[in-house]
């Protein structure tokens, strides 16, 4: 089965994507706070998606990806990284992810070309519930740091004047 194979290219050559999703979010302009992250982190957490695709696509459950990336925009949120950041930065992972996909070169016939928009799908269904459980922990985390900040006192915007 096509996506089979194409799953396990993909793991085999998670290092590669992941070198190259590293030096996108190190020096592309539009994550600016992922310049100063370690490439350690930024290789862990794309390696981890890559090198265990197939797993992420059939067999982990909801609740593996709600702790997993929830877990993700905890995090993200206290390094003080901007949402639409690690929103992009989970975009360019599943961007080069397709690219791959698409760059393969396995797809022959009507049925592997099935099978690969079916594995497309598989990908874009990944990201979406990725993306959502981030946002959602990261806005929990920012709600929760806002709940507990001590209130700033009220000003008028008046100046005092003397009596």
């Amino acid at each position: 089965m096509l996506s089979f194979r194409l799953v396990q290219m993909i793991e085999s050559h998670a290092e590669q994507l992941t070198r190259g999703v590293v030096h996108d979010l190190q020096t592309n302009p539009r994550t600016p706070a992922y310049h100063r992250l370690s490439a350690e982190e930024l290789h862990h957490r794309a390696y981890a998606v890559y090198r265990n695709l197939g797993r992420w696509l059939g067999e982990e459950t909801e609740q593996t990806i709600e702790a997993f990336y929830g877990d993700l925009g905890r995090k993200r949120h206290a390094e003080g990284i901007p949402l639409c950041e690690v929103v992009y930065a989970l975009l360019l992972v599943k961007y080069h992810l397709r690219d791959y996909i698409r760059a393969s070169g396995l797809v022959d016939s009507a049925v592997e070309i099935y099978q690969e928009q079916e594995l497309h799908r598989l990908v874009g269904r990944f990201f979406d519930r990725a993306i959502y459980y981030t946002v959602r922990s990261y806005e929990c985390a920012a709600a929760s740091r806002q709940a507990q900040a001590p209130a700033a006192p009220a000003h008028s915007g008046e100046r005092l004047r003397p009596a």
